[in-house]
């Protein structure tokens, strides 16, 4: 669910004006917006956490909530799932504040959902990931709504994983049915957890 909210913030305002509703807001360009999921991506969403959370080992954990501010001051995203690093949170200005991570180091991985914003998962967000230095991040696409550009033509549910190769994003895609088509396995590699056995059709049909 996507809303904007008809107020004008910088990101300390942001902050202070985070309300305890029990919704999620992310800030875009200083504008405030309601990114709370229902239904289907909150089950992508739960079946992921639970895939990825039996790889995670300390130091590293998966918050409940979590914001990233990227350069600037008129921007602030809550992923949809990501894995922080406990030791470099201990260099983080905002943490025990605001569950806000400044620095790229602080986060393993970052996954976003597509919706109906998915313009900002794979042009926006994507740069400014990049920019700070997450190492990897992930856009499940499981309704196929990215622009051909992005996922292709025809359009089909696809995750694409950036991993950060000399600072700058390296892209695969993996889609249902790969290994039948290409001889290529479906399953998703991923840098981060070399272990994780994770299909791609498992999360792109987890709501058929």
């Amino acid at each position: 669910m996507i809303q904007a909210l008809q107020r004008s913030m910088t990101f300390e305002e942001f902050l202070d004006w985070y309300p305890e509703d029990g919704n999620c807001y992310e800030l875009m360009d200083g504008e405030v917006i309601s990114v709370r999921p229902r239904g289907e991506p909150e089950e992508v969403i739960s079946l992921l956490t639970r895939k990825v959370d039996r790889e995670v080992d300390r130091p590293w954990f998966i918050p409940k909530t979590c914001c990233v501010k990227p350069a600037g001051n008129l921007d602030g995203y809550v992923p949809d799932l990501i894995v922080l690093d406990r030791v470099q949170l201990q260099s983080e200005p905002l943490w025990k504040k605001a569950s806000t991570i400044t620095r790229g180091k602080s986060a393993r991985l970052v996954v976003e959902v597509a919706s109906t914003n998915w313009q900002d998962d794979y042009a926006k967000k994507l740069e400014d990931y990049e920019l700070l230095g997450i190492p990897e991040y992930w856009i499940v696409d499981y309704r196929a709504l990215g622009g051909r550009r992005y996922i292709g033509s025809p359009k089909v549910p696809t995750v694409s994983v950036y991993q950060l190769v000399d600072g700058v994003y390296q892209m695969r895609q993996f889609r249902e049915g790969d290994a039948m088509t290409s001889g290529r396995s479906e399953t998703i590699a991923s840098a981060i957890f070399p272990e994780l056995r994770l299909m791609a059709a498992e999360i792109l049909t987890v709501v058929d």
